[in-house]
């Protein structure tokens, strides 16, 4: 057996030792190759970030390159785990350490962060991203054009909200978005840039995305654990008896699947109602001809309510009080269609006001009660039921 077999076996024995058998920076499972100026055993992809810090980090693969004994011996006497207890000892727990899964500048960034700037080898020392504030000029997305441009971000940790402004001296801020919302990811593929970070919040009820990018990736990086770090800040005093453990998964993560999907639309006509409406027909005489009208406004719109048999008035609107009819006035929003099943309302137990036309001679209390039994006895589709959710949690 060759000196060099002996090594590359003695190497592989190496790599069965606890902790070795996974990338000492992704995680990656059977790593194939070894820095030996490190220490530590690492996947081919980060081997190809270790190659670019060739002062610090001086790569091998444990099959095809030919070590010498002193590589093997130092080897031995460190590994992943000896090498993480020092390169790692004092990693914030908010920080975000990538996976394999991980795009590329989150990988190199960390693995820089350890071993060529040692940001958290000494202990005590402090982070940028523990400042309690950040303040800078990132690349963002139009919403109508998709042209970047340069917009100035703030991130405030007292007043815990991430500002931007269009203009650098401008006074008052586009948005303000309350970090306890916020969802920051890495997203180079989207974005169309390396350093593309994908901002998701929420404002009123509903999702927005902010698209940026920074030409260093350590600004970009940065960014991304200085919202981590006030995000934590914000649980720790919203929940001061959780513990690290459970406040951290609650911090900005990646998405565990994004992408497009075909939905169908809305229907034709969206019935919407006020909070806890129980609606009837309501009929109008307009020239001789009978109709019914709909209603399609937003939910803070007065609507006819019945009340113990009887329609009363609400806004108003005048509705069937007895056996009588009374004209309505038709507000802007009402509009009369053919007489069909046009609309039906979120909620079974409810109401709807439905678009018909009468015909003459026909009696409007026989054509409502048909009406509305083929509404209640109508099976609700998945589209009605997620807007029967959506009004039971908005009200």
């Amino acid at each position: 057996m060759s000196a060099n077999e002996r090594a590359t076996r003695a190497v592989r024995e190496i790599l069965q030792s606890p902790g070795n058998d996974v990338c000492a920076d992704c995680g990656a499972p059977d790593p194939g190759w070894g820095s030996c100026s490190l220490g530590v055993f690492i996947c081919l992809a980060c081997s190809g970030i270790h190659r670019n810090i060739p002062d610090i980090s001086k790569v091998k693969s444990l099959s095809l390159s030919r070590w010498e004994d002193h590589e093997v011996q130092f080897m031995a006497e460190n590994g992943n785990e000896l090498m993480k207890s020092k390169y790692e000892a004092t990693v914030p727990v908010y920080y975000y350490k990538p996976t394999h899964k991980d795009c590329q500048v989150l990988r190199e960034q960390w693995i820089r962060a350890k071993y060529e700037r040692k940001e958290f080898c000494e202990p005590g020392k402090s982070f940028t991203y523990e400042e309690g504030s950040r303040d800078g000029m990132l690349m963002k997305r139009g919403r109508d054009n998709g042209q970047f441009l340069s917009r100035r971000f703030v991130l405030s940790e007292r007043e815990g909200t991430l500002k931007y402004f269009t203009k650098y001296d401008a006074k008052e801020p586009k948005a303000v978005i309350k970090v306890d919302t916020i969802n920051a990811t890495l997203q180079p593929e989207k974005i169309g840039n390396p350093n593309g970070m994908q901002i998701t919040y929420l404002k009123d009820y509903s999702t927005r995305n902010i698209f940026v990018y920074h030409e260093s990736g350590k600004e970009i990086v940065d960014w991304l654990n200085s919202i981590r770090a006030v995000q934590l800040h914000y649980l720790k005093v919203a929940f001061p008896g959780a513990t690290d453990a459970e406040l951290v998964p609650k911090l900005s993560r990646n998405f565990l699947k994004e992408g497009y999907m075909e939905k169908t639309g809305p229907r034709a006509i969206c019935l919407t109602t006020s909070r806890l409406t129980v609606d009837l027909f309501a009929f109008a005489a307009n020239g001789g001809l009978q109709e019914a009208l709909v209603h399609s406004g937003p939910p803070a719109t007065d609507v006819l309510q019945r009340s113990s048999g009887r329609l009363r008035q609400r806004g108003g609107v005048l509705g069937e009080q007895g056996p009588r009819l009374q004209r309505l006035p038709r507000p802007a929003r009402w509009h009369p269609l053919q007489r069909r099943l046009a609309a039906r309302h979120h909620h079974k137990n409810a109401r709807a006001l439905l678009p018909v036309h009468l015909r003459d001679g026909e009696r409007p209390a026989r054509l409502a009660e048909t009406l509305r039994r083929g509404v209640m006895s109508a099976q609700m589709s998945p589209q009605e039921y997620t807007m029967e959710a959506l009004f039971k949690h908005r009200h």
